[in-house]
């Protein structure tokens, strides 16, 4: 599976289905795991993902935010780039497009990846998404 580079609804962002070409690309141990992000919460629940009740609408209208349950994070962003590539995929596992505790660095990327979506506002590095871990009863803010 291909890696790609494009602007995520954060940051720049290494997107692939392959998450050890990720950990290559990262330099970081493969026990480490990825953000999933899933184009829409419909994809979330066909994946055979689970919610508790409660929580479904804290996550379903959610901006730049990524949530930890059970340890599995997962963000909910629509891709909002006009690339076939990306519409026609339910979930991508997502890092950030730098290395390890880095800045970004456009050659370093553009070495890494396969495919490179970019758009007219060309590769912008962002701020992060918002981590929130949460259960039935507690939501805790990490980042």
């Amino acid at each position: 599976m291909s890696v790609i580079l494009t602007q995520t609804d954060t940051t720049v962002g290494f997107l692939s289905k392959d998450a050890q070409k990720l950990c290559d690309i990262k330099s970081r141990p493969s026990v480490k795991p990825f953000i999933t992000v899933y184009k829409n919460f419909k994809s979330f629940l066909t994946d055979g993902n689970r919610v508790m009740k409660n929580r479904k609408n804290l996550i379903r209208r959610s901006k730049k935010t990524t949530f930890i349950i059970n340890n599995f994070a997962f963000r909910i962003a629509p891709f909002t780039l006009h690339s076939q590539i990306l519409r026609d995929a339910s979930w991508f596992y997502s890092t950030s497009a730098n290395r390890s505790n880095e800045k970004f660095e456009r050659s370093f990327c553009e070495s890494k990846a396969d495919i490179i979506i970019e758009d007219v506002n060309f590769l912008i590095e962002k701020d992060s998404s918002a981590l929130i871990k949460i259960n039935k009863l507690k939501r805790r803010k990490l980042r």
